[in-house]
C-alpha cells in the first residue's frame, strides 16, 4: 500500500467496530434489549459494550496499518521510541500479563515501525512498544513490519491506534496532544492522531496548559479517572495560590503513598474549598508542615475554629503517633510548665 493510500485509510474509515455488522450477528431478546439502559446493570453492560468495542477497534485499525505488507523479524536492540511519547509510565501488571502471553504463546500481532529517520540500519517504533519491550526481556526477536512514513504519518498512525485502546488514560492522551503541538503540528494533525473534535482538543491542551507540568508527572496516567476530574483541577491550578497548595501537597507522604488514581482525587478534594472567599476580620488558620531532617515522618499541625489536629504520615507515622499517645501526660505537664514559665518572664 502506497504512503497516500495509507494516510487516506486512517483519515477516511470510521475508528470504531460498531460500524460493521455481521449478517450471522445473533439480535438479543426484547427484554435484554430493554434491561441494557437501565440502572446499574445497564451501567455495566454499557461499560463492558464499550471496552469490547475499542479492543476491536484497536484490533480493526493495526489490521488496516498492517495490510498488505510482510512480516520481519528484527533484533530489538535495533529499535528506538517514538520520537513523541503517549505513555506516561507503563502499567506492570500489564506488562508482566502480556510477557507471560507471549513467553507462552508467542508474539501473534505485529508492531509497526519505520526505518530510522536519522540513524541508518536502526528503526523507529510507530505503535508497539510494550510488545518491543517483550521481545527484548525475553531475549528475543521481535516481529514487526516496516512502512517508510513521513513524520506526520507516523503521528496519525501512533495516535490512532493507541485512542482505540482502552486502557490510554484522558491525561496520556492530552499529553501526547501537547506534545505534538510542541513539535509543530498543527491542531487537525492533532484532531485526526487522536480521532476528536476540535473542541476536544482544545480543551485537553488547556488541561496540560493549566496545570503545571510537574503535578500531571506526579499525579501520573489515572486510568480510571475520567475528564472531568482534570478539568477541575485545570480550572484550581489557574490560582496561583491554588497551584502552590497542589505543588506542595504532591511532595506529602500522604500523596506518594497513594496510587495515581488516588493522588488526583486527593489533589481535587483538598483543593475544592479554595478560591475567592468573603473578606473576614480573622486570617484562616494556617496549616504548619513539620518533618524531621531524616524525613522519616510527616507531621501537619492543623488549626481549627474550635480545636487543633495533628497529621502524621510516612513510614514513621504510626509508632511516632502511637509514642505521643503514652506520652501525653509528661507532654501536657511539660506544656503547662512552659506556659507557666513564659508568665513568669
Amino acid at each position: 500500500m502506497s504512503r497516500k493510500n495509507l494516510l487516506a485509510s486512517l483519515t477516511e474509515r470510521k475508528l470504531t467496530a460498531v460500524n460493521s455488522s455481521p449478517s450471522d450477528a445473533v439480535s438479543p431478546s426484547p427484554a435484554l434489549e430493554r434491561n441494557r439502559n437501565r440502572g446499574a446493570f445497564g451501567a455495566i453492560t454499557r461499560s463492558i459494550d464499550e471496552l469490547a468495542e475499542k479492543a476491536q477497534a484497536a484490533k480493526v485499525m493495526e489490521a488496516r496499518l498492517l495490510e498488505g505488507a510482510s512480516i520481519i523479524e528484527i533484533d530489538p536492540e535495533l529499535v528506538d521510541a517514538s520520537f513523541v511519547a503517549d505513555r506516561m509510565g507503563d502499567d506492570e501488571a500489564a506488562f508482566d500479563e502480556l510477557l507471560e502471553a507471549i513467553r507462552e504463546q508467542g508474539q501473534d500481532s505485529p508492531i509497526l515501525v519505520r526505518p530510522h529517520p536519522d540513524a541508518e540500519g536502526r528503526y523507529m517504533i510507530v505503535f508497539g512498544h510494550r510488545r518491543h519491550r517483550v521481545a527484548r526481556t525475553l531475549g528475543r526477536k521481535v516481529r514487526a513490519v516496516v512502512r517508510d512514513l513521513a513524520d506526520q504519518e507516523h503521528v496519525i498512525a501512533q495516535g490512532q491506534e493507541n485512542s482505540a485502546r482502552a486502557d490510554l488514560s484522558f491525561i496520556e492522551k492530552a499529553v501526547f496532544a501537547r506534545n505534538l503541538e510542541r513539535n509543530g503540528y498543527d491542531r487537525d494533525v492533532i484532531m485526526q492522531a487522536l480521532a476528536v473534535d476540535k473542541s476536544v482538543v482544545s480543551k485537553m491542551i488547556s488541561v496540560t496548559s493549566d496545570i503545571p507540568a510537574e503535578i500531571i508527572e506526579a499525579v501520573g496516567p489515572a486510568r480510571n479517572s475520567g475528564r472531568d476530574r482534570w478539568y477541575k483541577l485545570a480550572i484550581k491550578c489557574r490560582d496561583r495560590a491554588s497551584a502552590a497548595r497542589a505543588a506542595a501537597l504532591i511532595s506529602t507522604g500522604e500523596f506518594r503513598n497513594a496510587d495515581s488514581d488516588e493522588r488526583l482525587s486527593l489533589l481535587t478534594r483538598r483543593l475544592e474549598g479554595d478560591g475567592p472567599k468573603k473578606k473576614s476580620g480573622t486570617r484562616p488558620p494556617v496549616e504548619k508542615p513539620w518533618a524531621p531532617r531524616d524525613k522519616s515522618v510527616s507531621v501537619i499541625a492543623r488549626p481549627r475554629a474550635k480545636g487543633f489536629s495533628l497529621d502524621l504520615t510516612d513510614k514513621e507515622a504510626k509508632p511516632f503517633g502511637e509514642w505521643i499517645s503514652r506520652n501525653l501526660d509528661s507532654l501536657y505537664e511539660a506544656f503547662r510548665t512552659s506556659e507557666k514559665t513564659e508568665q513568669e518572664n
